[in-house]
């Protein structure tokens, strides 16, 4: 072989090796995009592909390819997707999931196959304690440490007897063992409604029987909706105030309206929070969606900016398992929500806030934070997690 053949033989494979490294990193993107739950998804998404978008389809100066589908709500659909991303579409990284059903059934199938998982909204106490694992990080919280703040946020209010209302899946069943861990009062009655059921009458007549000083519920998506307004239609608004999480936010804000002017809520996130990651976010959604941004959308835009974070540390290599994760566990990035670090189950550390409905400049219901609940909050499980 002459010299010059063989050089030629060297530059092809060098070119070669060069596209290779070139090519965008796979992201899968899942949610919930249809049904009672899309609003939520659908904000996922958005706030995610705004900072994919604010990079000309990059995330830490390396180009990526996201690929969206939709759990339709169901487990099963969650898995069967789960596995196509894995096994046809060679992901790297899988991030979303709204709701805690689907993420129970898909953890173990993704971190299992040493893909990494990003959390932006659900995380159900199995995973964050025993069934944890090092190949799943959060950027919103554990399920019980929402509403942990929520039970706090009762007592400064002044509430001694309360009624609690949930749907009857994972996350409900969180959401009631978080609240009660924190609050002091009285707890005269709890209810677990049929998930998506769209009537509460049997719900609302049973608090009126019970007369607490408050409720708390906790019914995210069109849940939400329909039983807020069929709790100020029954005139109990003003005379049982509703305490909740993930109830009223900003993606069901909209079609509530007025109906929600006085709720009072917990949340770790509000649009006009002061730190400078969030007043940028903030002007960047609005332009580019024409509406507020909910938590569902900031938790998913700190999801886009961790992984950005840790693809700009490790050049966009993946493939070095321990380095990535290394890297995604620095947290180098500004959180709209203030604060951010993870714990040791890789769960964030960070504040909850009182977060308010009140008449807005515009005469429009707004989300205003009344301040600081937990300045860290740090979940109640990390102790029980044993990564391998």
């Amino acid at each position: 072989m002459t010299m010059r053949a063989m050089r030629s033989i060297v530059l092809a494979t060098l070119l070669l090796g060069g596209t290779a490294a070139a090519a965008p990193v796979r992201i899968g993107f899942l949610s919930t995009l249809s049904g009672p739950g899309a609003a939520l998804g659908v904000d996922q998404y958005d706030g995610f592909m705004l900072a994919v978008d604010q990079e000309n389809g990059r995330l830490g100066g390396v180009e990526v390819k996201i690929l969206r589908e939709d759990d339709e709500m169901k487990p099963e659909k969650g898995v069967q997707i789960a596995r196509q991303l894995l096994d046809r579409d060679r992901v790297s990284i899988v991030t979303g999931i709204v709701f805690s059903n689907v993420m129970m059934a898909v953890h173990r199938p993704i971190t299992s196959a040493k893909v990494f998982l990003v959390g932006s909204n659900a995380g159900p106490t199995p995973i964050t304690g025993k069934g944890c694992s090092p190949y799943f990080f959060s950027t919103s919280w554990n399920n019980d440490q929402l509403h942990e703040a929520a039970g706090e946020l009762a007592n400064r209010m002044g509430v001694k007897r309360v009624y609690l209302l949930a749907p009857n899946y994972q996350a409900g069943k969180d959401a009631m063992e978080g609240f009660k861990r924190n609050y002091k009062g009285e707890i005269v009655g709890e209810r677990f409604s049929a998930v998506n059921q769209p009537d509460y009458s049997v719900e609302i007549a049973t608090v009126a029987a019970a007369r607490p000083d408050a409720i708390y519920t906790f019914y995210p998506g069109g849940m939400g909706v329909n039983f807020t307004k069929q709790y100020q239609q029954a005139g109990l608004m003003t005379k049982i105030p509703m305490v909740s999480v993930s109830t009223i936010d900003g993606s069901t804000l909209p079609a509530l309206g007025e109906v929600a002017l006085g709720a009072v809520t917990s949340s770790p996130y509000a649009p006009d929070l002061d730190n400078a990651a969030n007043r940028e976010f903030v002007q960047a959604f609005r332009k580019k969606y024409g509406r507020e941004p909910s938590l569902y959308a900031a938790q998913s835009y700190d999801a886009a900016r961790l992984i950005a974070s840790a693809l700009r540390r490790t050049g966009g290599n993946v493939d070095d398992k321990a380095a990535f994760r290394a890297a995604l566990k620095a947290a180098d990035f500004q959180s709209v929500r203030g604060y951010f670090a993870f714990n040791t189950n890789q769960f964030p550390i960070s504040p909850f806030y009182r977060v308010d409905v009140i008449k807005g400049r515009d005469g429009q219901a707004a989300l205003a934070s009344k301040g600081v609940i937990f300045e860290r909050s740090r979940d109640s499980y990390a102790g029980e997690c044993r990564m391998d």
